[in-house]
């Protein structure tokens, strides 16, 4: 997410601050220093004006550069530029309560490895401890999940906004978000789901003035139990459920990955009534469900044939 260099200068800039300033304080080259400075310049995490011959770096009002400043400051022995590199953040991003190793390392869809080596830095420097092998923050450290969380979502925004400048995030995670945008986007990366995705599978409905898109650099396509999950996300009401249980009658859904897509987005029990629904016939109390009589006919009215 952000290069040691990059917290260094985050860490360090006063407003103002000359790059010739900044590469002494820092001890690094000036062209290092600009290279860095405009890579945090399109996050949006600084800016820099012109004063003559010079060009001068201002931090921006960022929610996470506040919090990683006053952190900074507040705690000015710890080194956070060295302790935040490499997968901290991502680590950090969901140690949202006492978690083990391996619940962290099944949400951020890394190795147990990877999460220990973190962790162990983090112990080391007193910043979290574990009670039941559930790792926990000591103190006021856990705003270092506040600032994992903002830093995502602003870098998010910013990725977004280059795109689709009215855009709205729905659901995020560390590194994926879905929006629903007013345009069509076409760039690396954005993934188009929603109802308009239903076209793929033979769904034709009537869309709405929005699009939606899911952004993943992990994601090659946005498959039917991804599509569903969106679905629930985007609208919980029962039109769009009813969509979700013709696509899942339609679409041969590997049931495992159903419900392990339903977990990565929080819809673990959403998923689980529109299968036993599908499973019974309708034998569901869920008003947000039509009736089984319902159904069949709006499954025939898409040709979608239901198991007897």
């Amino acid at each position: 997410m952000l290069r040691r260099i990059e917290l260094e200068v985050l860490a360090t800039v006063d407003r103002g601050d000359t790059i010739s300033e900044l590469a002494t304080k820092l001890d690094h080259s000036k062209s290092y220093l600009s290279r860095a400075i405009g890579d945090l310049s399109q996050k949006g995490l600084v800016y820099t004006e012109r004063d003559g011959r010079r060009k001068r770096v201002f931090p921006s009002d960022a929610r996470a550069l506040e919090l990683y400043q006053d952190l900074v400051r507040q705690h000015s022995h710890i080194d956070f530029p060295e302790l935040l590199t490499g997968k901290a953040l991502e680590v950090l991003y969901y140690v949202d309560q006492p978690r083990t190793v391996s619940e962290i390392a099944d949400q951020s869809e890394n190795y147990r490895n990877t999460v220990n080596r973190v962790l162990k830095r983090l112990r080391d420097r007193g910043l979290v401890g574990t009670i039941d092998s559930h790792y926990q923050f000591n103190g006021d450290f856990d705003r270092l999940h506040e600032l994992a969380r903002e830093l995502a979502h602003h870098l998010h925004r910013q990725r977004l906004e280059s795109v689709a400048p009215k855009g709205t995030i729905l659901w995020e995670n560390y590194d994926e978000f879905l929006a629903q945008v007013e345009t069509e986007i076409d760039a690396e990366g954005f993934h188009e789901t929603g109802l308009a995705r239903f076209a793929a599978f033979d769904l034709q409905f009537l869309l709405t003035g929005h699009r939606y898109y899911f952004y993943s650099e992990n994601l090659d396509v946005v498959s039917p139990a991804e599509l569903c999950c969106h679905t629930l996300l985007i609208d919980d009401g029962s039109r769009y459920r009813s969509y979700c249980l013709l696509l899942l009658s339609h679409v041969d859904v590997d049931e495992e990955d159903l419900r392990e897509r339903a977990a990565k987005y929080e819809l673990e029990d959403e998923i689980d009534t529109l299968l036993r629904y599908l499973e019974t016939h309708g034998e569901v109390d869920d008003d947000r469900l039509p009736e089984w009589d319902e159904f069949q006919e709006l499954a025939a009215d898409y040709e979608v044939p239901l198991p007897k």
